[in-house]
């Protein structure tokens, strides 16, 4: 089966872990970038970004390639923002909901300061999902290096393989 990687990544976490996936499962990778930055430092980086999650912003994405009758399994790979996953995932799911339709997911989720499970729940009820098949949650793997992260990601990649 044929794996699609679509990410965000602001401070490089998620791109760090999906990075590290991409190298064990063959995947190709996705990166999904809003037109119009969000603030990655301070105060604004956390009242933008949470406003635009909790708002269920769909900002305008950069050109991307995706042809989804390539891959059988799509994982989503995206940090948390209050509780939440980001807006560029939102429009890319929005934009391509189409030709999503039978395909399996998967989802990476990385965070600092809590929501994650809550995050996960809202991207299956955007996708229409009841599960996925495969789930991975992630502290910091880039800025706090951990051998709890490093067998979260193998077990994840063995699942995904094994798709």
């Amino acid at each position: 089966m044929k794996t699609a990687i679509v990410y965000y990544s602001m401070n490089g976490n998620t791109e760090y872990a999906v990075k590290k996936i991409a190298e064990q499962t063959d995947a190709e990778l996705i990166p999904i970038r809003p037109v119009k930055a969000y603030p990655d430092k301070g105060f604004k980086k956390f009242f933008w970004g949470g406003k635009s999650a909790v708002m269920g912003e769909k900002p305008e994405l950069e050109g991307y390639s995706f042809d989804a009758k390539k891959y059988d399994v799509i994982v989503f790979a995206t940090p948390v923002w209050a509780s939440n996953f980001t807006p560029p995932i939102r429009t890319f799911i929005e934009d391509n909901r189409g030709v999503l339709k039978g395909k399996k997911f998967a989802a990476v989720i990385c965070f600092s300061g809590g929501g994650a499970d809550k995050a996960i729940i809202k991207l299956k009820d955007f996708l229409g999902t009841d599960s996925f098949a495969a789930e991975l949650i992630l502290i910091d793997p880039k800025d706090k290096p951990d051998s709890a992260n490093e067998s979260k990601l193998a077990d994840f990649c063995k699942k995904l393989n094994e798709l």
